[in-house]
């Protein structure tokens, strides 16, 4: 129906659950300011998303587009997201974060 929301239905595969999920590319630089703006160390931020310190201690250490693996990438938006977190895509003025209101 026009004007209806699509919604996926979740797909089983492997016995493991799967949803279509569309993780952005954010940076690593996103990542802190995203910390510094919910106030969050390190250690906050591990909690909430389940991922080890060390992990993002690696992934904190290399400038650029957010490594480690696609879990722990979309593990880590997740958590920042539930803090109110915006992540705001590229565009001509560069990407960057802001706290829901």
């Amino acid at each position: 129906m026009p004007g209806t929301p699509r919604t996926f239905a979740p797909v089983v595969l492997e016995r493991r659950l799967y949803r279509p999920v569309s993780i952005r590319q954010v940076s690593t630089r996103q990542i802190k300011a995203a910390r510094a703006l919910v106030g969050w160390s390190q250690e906050n931020l591990t909690a909430a998303a389940g991922v080890s310190l060390p992990t993002l201690k690696r992934v904190e250490a290399v400038d650029g587009p957010l490594g480690g693996s696609a879990d722990t990438r979309a593990k880590l938006i997740a958590a920042l997201s539930r803090a109110g977190v915006i992540f705001i895509d590229e565009n001509d003025q560069g990407a960057g974060v802001r706290l829901r209101k």
